[in-house]
């Protein structure tokens, strides 16, 4: 414990009424990470049970959707709308978890301006989102992967938000080098690298979409020219093949120039 009575970095961070983490570091995270396997488990196999015949890949995205939703809208609604929590006598499990998390952070202890703003779009944008592409993915949705694509660059835009307002703001928010790697990079990293997997995977298949319906379109002009040319394009290849009967017809029939 600092000569200020808290244990983060800075040391001269005022923190009136600071009441100690009362929990160790193991009594938080483990809590936290069981029930993190817990949503993911029970979304796994009611995602297999329900029916909706979706591949593995997407009954993995709908684990973590529902993860990354619960965790923003509990995590930051608690840290939202719980100004106190660094300094009530009585202090729950996230009061403890905060106080935890902000030896990697303390702009969390602090309420610095850039978190308060960085957490209300979480809970009022990326949260919600995030468990309606858990319904999108189950229910297959049109919008499903337009959804998943923008949450991501949602995700990834908070995250270049966080970490370069941290460094703006003199990058020295850590107690040790161990709660930098650990939660500061760490504990954030995962919303750098998953959400840049979804996204890369949602831009494929939205390209491909596009692509198709693309070539159907074609495929569908070119059957009404071949219906009002006449009996004998009905059956003509698309696209003709250099050389045969059909591309010669298009030759003839678009002429030089």
């Amino acid at each position: 414990m600092g000569e200020h009575g808290h244990p983060y970095s800075p040391a001269e961070l005022e923190l009136l009424g600071f009441v100690p983490q009362r929990l160790s570091q193991g009594e938080i995270l483990a809590p936290f990470l069981g029930a993190s396997l817990l949503v993911a488990l029970a979304v796994w196999l009611i995602s297999g049970r329900c029916g909706c015949r979706s591949s593995k890949a997407d009954r993995l995205l709908m684990c973590w959707w529902a993860f990354t939703g619960l965790t923003h809208i509990l995590l930051a609604g608690h840290f939202l709308f719980t100004p106190d929590l660094f300094s009530r006598e009585n202090p729950s499990y996230f009061d403890e978890l905060f106080k935890e998390f902000s030896k990697g952070d303390s702009r969390y202890a602090a309420r610095d301006n850039a978190i308060v703003a960085l957490e209300v779009v979480t809970i009022g944008f990326k949260g919600p989102a995030s468990l309606l592409a858990v319904y999108a993915i189950a229910s297959r949705k049109s919008y499903s992967r337009i959804l998943q694509f923008a949450v991501c660059l949602g995700q990834l835009y908070g995250c270049l938000f966080y970490f370069v307002t941290a460094y703006l703001a003199g990058f020295n928010f850590w107690a040790s080098p161990f709660y930098f790697w650990a939660y500061f990079v760490g504990a954030n990293s995962s919303w750098v690298v998953v959400p840049t997997l979804i996204a890369a995977r949602s831009w494929k298949k939205i390209s491909a979409a596009f692509r198709a319906e693309k070539a159907l379109g074609v495929q569908r002009a070119y059957d009404w020219l071949a219906a009002a040319a006449g009996p004998g394009w009905r059956h003509a290849r698309f696209p003709p093949e250099p050389g045969s009967t059909d591309a010669v017809k298009s030759s003839v029939s678009t002429g030089p120039g």
